[in-house]
């Protein structure tokens, strides 16, 4: 291998690393806000995840960012429209009926 063959490598190689490193902490954040819908919703983690990706798609928004808003929400901040609205829908949808309305945290 060329010196630029291997300069060509380690630059695709160095892509490729923070392109995992974004998947890690984007998978982080979406499995605690499964674990906020679970506990809001008292529902089972396989059910939360199912009312996260409704919600991102119902609202067209990326499920990062609805994980990123129910983090919030977990922390004691509110759900914007239509967010909210599909947090709830979701969990009627599902048969599920959580006892804490989503707009704040719960204790809050």
């Amino acid at each position: 291998m060329s010196s630029s063959d291997l300069a060509m490598e380690h630059e695709r190689l160095e892509r490729e690393s923070a392109q995992l490193k974004r998947a890690v902490t984007s998978h982080a954040v979406i499995d605690q806000a499964i674990g906020v819908v679970v506990a809001v919703g008292r529902i089972a983690p396989e059910e939360g995840w199912r009312v996260l990706r409704d919600v991102s798609q119902r609202t067209n928004t990326k499920l990062r960012t609805v994980a990123d808003h129910i983090l919030e929400f977990g922390q004691g901040g509110t759900l914007p429209e239509p967010i909210r609205t599909e947090v709830k829908l979701a969990l009627d949808r599902y048969g599920i009926h959580c006892r804490a309305e989503p707009t704040h945290a719960p204790g809050r």
